[in-house]
C-alpha cells in the first residue's frame, strides 16, 4: 500500500497567523487581525504562484510589501526564513516512522509526499530533516510548476511512481486537496491529529 503525506500542518507545523503576529505586531497584534492578514498574505494569487514555482521569492517579497503596505525588511525576513521556521510535528513523524518500520520489515508499504512547497523551502527541508530520507519519492509543487488541488500534480505523482490508485492513501489537512485525490480513486484522510490518522491507518493495514 502507498501512503502519501502532505507536509504543511501534517508533518510540519504551519500556523501562518502566528508567524504574522510575531513579525507584524502593530498590524496583527490580535488573533482576529492576524488571521485576516494571513488570508491576505498567504492566499493571494502571488503566494500561490510562488508555491507553483512561477514567481520568484524576490518578486513575492516586493509585491507583498507594496500590496499590504507592510515594512519591507520584516516581509523579507519572514518570507526568506519560512523554510527554517517549519518545525516537524513529532507525533506525525512518529506515525511516519512506524510506517517506515513496516517498510523495512519487507511489508508491502511505500511512502511518498505531495506538498505545495516553494522550491527554496523544499531545499531547506531536505537539508535539515533526515527523516525525509524515509520517503520512496515525492513531489514539491515548486519543482514541477503544479499545485494541489489541481489534478495534474496528483496524476504526475501517480505516473512517476506507478501508483495503483486503489492502493494509495493520501493524508492532507485541507478537504479540497483530499477531495481531489479521492476523485482519482485514491483513499483520502483529512488530517486532524496524528492519533486520528494512526487509527485510520491501523484499520487500513489490517484489512
Amino acid at each position: 500500500m502507498n501512503f502519501v503525506f502532505d507536509f504543511g500542518a501534517v508533518l510540519f507545523a504551519w500556523q501562518p497567523h502566528e508567524l504574522l503576529r510575531q513579525h507584524f505586531p502593530q498590524v496583527a497584534g490580535t488573533h482576529e487581525r492576524a488571521v485576516a492578514l494571513a488570508k491576505d498574505f498567504f492566499h493571494h494569487p502571488d503566494w500561490l504562484a510562488f508555491d507553483r514555482g512561477s514567481l520568484p521569492m524576490e518578486r513575492v517579497i516586493a509585491r507583498t510589501t507594496e500590496r499590504l503596505a507592510l515594512p519591507g525588511t520584516a516581509v523579507a525576513s519572514l518570507i526568506s526564513n519560512i523554510g527554517e521556521l517549519l518545525t516537524p510535528i513529532d507525533e506525525t513523524v512518529a506515525v511516519l516512522e512506524r510506517l517506515h518500520g513496516r517498510r523495512e520489515g519487507a511489508a508491502d508499504v511505500r511512502l511518498y509526499f505531495l506538498s505545495n512547497m516553494p522550491e527554496p523551502y523544499a531545499r531547506v527541508l531536505e537539508q535539515r530533516h533526515a527523516f525525509l530520507q524515509w520517503f520512496d519519492g515525492g513531489i514539491f509543487s515548486g519543482d514541477v510548476q503544479q499545485i494541489k488541488p489541481e489534478p495534474a500534480i496528483y496524476q504526475l505523482l501517480q505516473t512517476r511512481y506507478a501508483l495503483d490508485p486503489a492502493q494509495t492513501v493520501f493524508i492532507d489537512d485541507l478537504q479540497d486537496n483530499v477531495d481531489a485525490a479521492s476523485r482519482l480513486g485514491w483513499r483520502g484522510i483529512r488530517f486532524e491529529s496524528a492519533q486520528q490518522v494512526q487509527t485510520h491507518l491501523d484499520d487500513l493495514i489490517r484489512t
